[in-house]
């Protein structure tokens, strides 16, 4: 049995508020988990901001 949209939306809540799911069943347990790391992962991915420098700009103008 698959979760439906409305179940879905209500553990995708639980896991961004880092709320616990209150629920044994293994499909959404499994659902929640998936979250949880995608957010875990992300926290871990850089987050590149801003212009980035090329310091042989007038070696590039120069050629």
């Amino acid at each position: 049995m698959s979760l439906s949209s409305y179940r879905m939306h209500r553990i995708y809540l639980a896991a961004t508020m880092n709320f616990g799911l209150g629920s044994d069943y293994s499909e959404e347990l499994a659902y929640y988990d998936k979250i949880r790391k995608e957010m875990n992962d992300m926290k871990k991915d850089q987050i590149k901001k801003g212009i980035t420098f090329n310091w042989n700009i007038s070696e590039e103008i120069e050629k």
